[in-house]
C-alpha cells in the first residue's frame, strides 16, 4: 500500500476517532444537561399551575381549560390532575413522545427520557389535588441532532482539507525521496547520478547527503578501476609516440580477420614504410622525425574514424613502418585509398628531405578467411618491395588468384537484394553459457545467412561487406529484427542480436525499429540488442540511443569491447545488460600474462557496478580455464559451440 494510502486511511480513522469521541463527550454534557433543564421546566409548569388552580380547584370546567392552555402552549408529553382524597384522576392530557426529524437510531443511542414534575394544589391548610407534569424531550433530541450534524459537516470539512493540504505537503516531501529511487535504479543500471539540489527537511538532507557521498565513492572507485585498465591496455596494445595500435594488436586483429567464422570477412592490408628515416633523423634531428611519424599516425587515425571504416586499425609496426587493416574493402576502393594517402603524403615532405624518391612508399594486398597470417605478410613484403622498385608510383597492389572475386558488384546486388526482399535469409544460433557452469545457457546469439541464387546459405562474413558497401546495412538490420522478432513469438527462449552502426545512425530507420519493438512488448524480456564497440555514435547521441532502446523494454549489450576502454565511464550511463569482450584480448590468454592482467583490471572495473562480462570467441580449454578463473560471468565461441540452425 502507497504511503499516500496509508495517510488517507490515517487521516479518515483519526477523524473517525476524533467525531466519535468528541459525539459522546459532547453526548453525555448534553444529555445531563437536558435532562436537568427538562426537570426544571417539568417542575416549574407543575407549579405555576398548581397555584393558579388553587382558587379554581371547583371548577371543573376551568380546570379543563387551564390544563388545555398550557398543554397546548409547550412541550409536555402529560399534564395530570389527581385527588389526593380518593386518588382520582380530574384532568389528564398526554401525546406521544415523537421527535421529528431525527432518526430512531439516534434517538435510542440518546436514549433520552421525559422528564417529570409535580406540585400540591392547596386550600387553605389543606391539600386537595397533586398536579404531576411530564416533559417531552423531542425539543432536546431536534437540537443534539442538529449539533451532531453541525459536528460531523465541520470535522468532515476540516479532514477534506487535511487530506488536501497533507496530500500537497507529502507530495512535496516525496520529491527528494522520488529522487533518491531514481537515484538508486540509475547505480542498479550501472550509472552515477548524484543529486544537486537538497532538501530542506533535516532527515532527507541527511540521507540524500549520504546517497551522493556513497555514488561519488562508487564512481571514483570505478574511475580508478577503469584507468588502471586504460593503461594496461595502452602499454600492451598501444604505441606510445602516435597513439596507433601496436604491431601485436595488428597481429591480433589480422588472425581474427584470418579465422574461418561465421563473421570474418575478406578486406586488404596495406604496410606503409618512410623513406630513409634514419637520414631524415640526421639530417632534421630526432623531433622533426618524430613530428613526421606523428603526423603520419594522425593521417591513418582520420582514414580509421570515418562511421563506415571504423572497423578498420591502424597500426605502427616500427620505426617508420606503419599498417592499416580494412576488413571489407574492395579491391578498386584499395587502389584509391592508397592513391589517396600517397598524394597526402607527398603534402607532408619536409625541407632536407630527399626530392627524388616519395616521401613514404605503399605496398598493398587483399586477405581472405582461411589464410595464414605468415603467407599474407610475405605478400604485403613483396608487394612493398615492388613498389619501392617503381619510383613512378610509390604503391603497389599485389593481386592474387586466390582472392580474384568470382563475382561482380552488380551479381552481389542483385541476388542480396533478391534476398532481403524475398526472405531468403536463414538464422543461425550460437549459445553463450556461464563461465562457471557451461550448462547453463544465458542466451544464444543471431546469426544470419543469405541463399544466394543456387539456395546455398551464405556466411555473414562474405556478404556483410557487401551490404555495407551497397548502404543496405539499416535495411538488412530491419529484415533480421523482423525474422528475430518472428521466431520468438513461436519459440519463447533468450536472444540476442546486434544492430549495425549504419543504422544507429539513420534517424528513419531508427524510428521503424523502435515502432517495432513497441508493437511488441511481452517480447522485451527475451531479446537483447547488441551494439558494436568498433560502430558506436558520439557519446550525447549514443545516450540518447540508448533511453530510446530502453524505453521499449529491451535490453543493450555491447560486444567487441575492449578497443576503446577509455570510454567506458561514458558507457555507464547507457543501462548496458554486459559487454562481450573482444576475441583478441582473449586469445592465447592462457600463455600471455599481460592479457590476463589486462582482463582482470577489466573485470575489477566492470564488477565494481555490477555489469556481468561475456569472453568472445573462446576456441581452447586453456583459454576457458584461465577466463573462468579471472571470474568473468559468461563465455562464447567454437569451444562451447558453433552457429547453427535451429
Amino acid at each position: 500500500m502507497s504511503l499516500r494510502k496509508q495517510l488517507f486511511i490515517a487521516i479518515c480513522l483519526f477523524l473517525l476517532v476524533a467525531f466519535s469521541g468528541s459525539f459522546f463527550v459532547g453526548l453525555e454534557s448534553s444529555r445531563e444537561q437536558m435532562l436537568g433543564q427538562l426537570r426544571s421546566h417539568a417542575q416549574d409548569t407543575a407549579t405555576a399551575l398548581g397555584l393558579s388552580l388553587t382558587t379554581q380547584i371547583h371548577d371543573p370546567a376551568m380546570i379543563q381549560l387551564m390544563v388545555s392552555s398550557i398543554f397546548d402552549s409547550g412541550y409536555f408529553s402529560s399534564i395530570r390532575i389527581i385527588n389526593l382524597e380518593n386518588e382520582q384522576v380530574l384532568v389528564e392530557r398526554s401525546a406521544a413522545a415523537l421527535a421529528e426529524g431525527v432518526p430512531g437510531w439516534f434517538v435510542s443511542l440518546v436514549n433520552l427520557h421525559p422528564q417529570g414534575g409535580d406540585a400540591l394544589i392547596m386550600r387553605g391548610w389543606e391539600q386537595i389535588a397533586r398536579v404531576e407534569v411530564l416533559s417531552n424531550p423531542q425539543f432536546a433530541l431536534a437540537k443534539l441532532w442538529d449539533s451532531t450534524l453541525g459536528s460531523l459537516i465541520w470535522l468532515l470539512v476540516c479532514g477534506l482539507l487535511s487530506a488536501v493540504f497533507g496530500g500537497w505537503l507529502l507530495q512535496r516531501q516525496f520529491r527528494p525521496l522520488e529522487a533518491m529511487v531514481k537515484q538508486a535504479e540509475a547505480i542498479s543500471k550501472r550509472e552515477f547520478l548524484s543529486l544537486p539540489k537538497l532538501p530542506r527537511t533535516p532527515e532527507l538532507k541527511r540521507v540524500v547527503l549520504a546517497m551522493n557521498q556513497m555514488v561519488e565513492k562508487l564512481k571514483a572507485l570505478f574511475t580508478e578501476e577503469a584507468a588502471r585498465s586504460e593503461k594496461l591496455r595502452a602499454q600492451s596494445y598501444q604505441d606510445s609516440l602516435t597513439g596507433l595500435a601496436n604491431r601485436r594488436l595488428l597481429d591480433e586483429q589480422l588472425a581474427d580477420h584470418l579465422l574461418v567464422c561465421e563473421q570474418s570477412s575478406d578486406g586488404h592490408l596495406l604496410m606503409l614504410r618512410i623513406n630513409d628515416l634514419v637520414g631524415l633523423n640526421q639530417r632534421l634531428g630526432g623531433q622533426r622525425t618524430d613530428a613526421l611519424i606523428s603526423t603520419v599516425g594522425e593521417l591513418l587515425t582520420r582514414l580509421t574514424q570515418v562511421p563506415e571504416r571504423r572497423t578498420w586499425l591502424a597500426a605502427r609496426n616500427r620505426g617508420g613502418e606503419f599498417s592499416l587493416l580494412t576488413p571489407g574493402l574492395g579491391s578498386q576502393d584499395a587502389a584509391r585509398l592508397a592513391a589517396e594517402i600517397s598524394a597526402t603524403l607527398e603534402n607532408l615532405r619536409l625541407t632536407g628531405a630527399s626530392d627524388c624518391m616519395p616521401v613514404a612508399h605503399l605496398g598493398i594486398v587483399a586477405f581472405q578467411p582461411g589464410e595464414s597470417a605468415r603467407n599474407v605478410l610475405l605478400r604485403l613484403d613483396q608487394a612493398l618491395t615492388e613498389a619501392q622498385g617503381h619510383p613512378e608510383r610509390p604503391w603497389r597492389l599485389l593481386s592474387d588468384s586466390v582472392n580474384a572475386p568470382n563475382q561482380t558488384q552488380y551479381d552481389w546486388q542483385t541476388w542480396i537484394d533478391d534476398a532481403l526482399t524475398e526472405g531468403k535469409m536463414q538464422l543461425y544460433f550460437q549459445p553463450v553459457v556461464q563461465c562457471a557452469d557451461t550448462s547453463q545457457v544465458l542466451h544464444h546469439k543471431v546469426l544470419a545467412r543469405l541463399l544466394d541464387p543456387r539456395g546455398e546459405a551464405i556466411a555473414a562474413g562474405l556478404f556483410l561487406p557487401w551490404v555495407e558497401r551497397l548502404g543496405w546495412s539499416a535495411r538488412f538490420d530491419l529484415a533480421m529484427l523482423e525474422a528475430t522478432l518472428d521466431y520468438l513469438l513461436d519459440n519463447r527462449w533468450p536472444l540476442a542480436l546486434s544492430l549495425s552502426g549504419s543504422t544507429l545512425r539513420d534517424q528513419a530507420q531508427l524510428h521503424k525499429i523502435l515502432d517495432m519493438l513497441e508493437s511488441l512488448p511481452e517480447l522485451a524480456p527475451l531479446l537483447t540488442l547488441e551494439i558494436d564497440e568498433r560502430q558506436l555514435p558520439p557519446p550525447e547521441q549514443l545516450q540518447g540511443l540508448c533511453h530510446s532502446l530502453l524505453d521499449t523494454g529491451y535490453r543493450i549489450g555491447l560486444q567487441h569491447f575492449g578497443g576503446c576502454f577509455s570510454q567506458i565511464g561514458n558507457l555507464t550511463q547507457l543501462g548496458l545488460a554486459y559487454l562481450k569482450i573482444d576475441g583478441a584480448y582473449i586469445r592465447g590468454i592462457d600463455g600471455q600474462q599481460d592479457k590476463r592482467l589486462f582482463i582482470e583490471a577489466m573485470f575489477r572495473a566492470t564488477n565494481s557496478i555490477d555489469l556481468p562480462l561475456i569472453a568472445e570467441m573462446v576456441e581452447s580449454k586453456g583459454e576457458l580455464e584461465v577466463i573462468r578463473a579471472l571470474g568473468v560471468f559468461g563465455v562464447m565461441g567454437r569451444l562451447i559451440g558453433p552457429p547453427e540452425p535451429m
